[in-house]
């Protein structure tokens, strides 16, 4: 059996579950193929930092910048959608915080001075299950649990094939696969891309009964607040794919989290998962040479950060609208 949606989305991370609520609330039907269980996405600790991210980056003030525009969606992407945005801010700790408040403050972020650190309002988050799930109940986005195996045709007539045999058409398809290998019958440019995004491990913990009011953040750790409890990470291994917990780089990093809150705990569950990374940091995001193949990929640290951003020129590249002012950021094509 057949189906044929206005768009189809491979993948659903963040910047796949993201794009599909933004097509969705512009009137598409879209329907998104993900195989299920943990992705990179949901291995994550929500956060939406500009800031501190800029801060640990040593980034341009022109990245900061488009940080922040990204970040600024976020209101209005929330309240669209139905979701909750958290805006305690954030605190670094650390006997550098003067040197960083002068460093926030360069780049154009708002940081004040506290006990052991300084503290940023600019940095938000987002409770990552229920948003993930949230995104998923968007109306006008169906989800399918399937693996898309293979992917033929062009020129707007695009064949999505799944592993169990099932089979859509659509004008339309959004390659959101994450650090995943290549579907197989993307045209050659497309497929080369997918081959050179970077694989990274990430593993963070979460500890159950413990809390925090807000993200603390130091050198080589954070803690966030969590369902229940708190999730300390996160380590970044570039260029490896397995998914086995490090549990030495666990104790390590719990350690760390647990001294930045002044707290006592045993050693949590562990959640590993693989991201994708380009040589700039930042995504794949916009239209293909192929018509109507368009992608959402490789957002490294910052996908939760920059998912709105991703969807909105995801979006305007579907509907031949002008590009926003970040999209050439984001083009494919940039590494050619």
């Amino acid at each position: 059996m057949a189906s044929s949606p206005d768009v189809i989305v491979i993948g659903a991370g963040v910047l796949g579950l993201c794009s599909a609520a933004e097509l969705a609330a512009r009137g598409h039907a879209v329907t998104v193929i993900d195989p299920g269980g943990a992705n990179a996405s949901a291995v994550a600790a929500g956060m939406i930092a500009p800031a501190i991210e800029s801060l640990l980056e040593e980034t341009t003030p022109e990245r900061a910048a488009l940080l922040r525009r990204a970040r600024d969606l976020w209101p209005a992407f929330t309240e669209t959608h139905g979701l909750r945005l958290h805006r305690e801010g954030a605190e670094w700790r650390g006997d550098d915080a003067e040197t960083a408040i002068v460093g926030l403050r360069s780049l154009g972020f708002k940081a004040e001075a506290v006990s052991g650190g300084l503290l940023t309002s600019e940095d938000w988050r987002v409770d990552v299950a229920a948003t993930l799930a949230a995104l998923k109940r968007v109306p006008g986005v169906s989800v399918v649990q399937a693996r898309a195996s293979r992917l033929s045709g062009a020129a707007r007539r695009w064949r999505v094939e799944a592993d169990d045999g099932r089979i859509w058409f659509t004008p339309t398809v959004v390659l959101a696969t994450g650090a995943a290998a290549a579907v197989e019958g993307l045209p050659f440019e497309v497929a080369a891309r997918v081959a050179a995004i970077q694989p990274i491990k990430g593993q963070l913990s979460y500890l159950a009964g413990l809390s925090t009011i807000a993200v603390i953040r130091t050198s080589g750790a954070y803690v966030v607040p969590a369902d229940g409890g708190v999730v300390i990470g996160a380590t970044m291994q570039a260029g490896q794919r397995n998914t086995d917990p490090d549990v030495e780089a666990a104790r390590a990093q719990t350690a760390l989290g647990l001294g930045l809150l002044e707290q006592t705990g045993s050693e949590g569950i562990v959640r590993v998962g693989i991201r994708g990374a380009t040589p700039d940091g930042l995504p794949l995001a916009g239209p293909t040479e192929a018509d109507g193949l368009h992608l959402a990929l490789a957002p490294r640290r910052n996908g939760w950060l920059l998912g709105p951003l991703v969807a909105r020129v995801v979006a305007d590249g579907i509907e031949g609208a002008a590009p926003s002012p970040d999209a050439a950021a984001l083009d494919p094509a940039r590494f050619d």
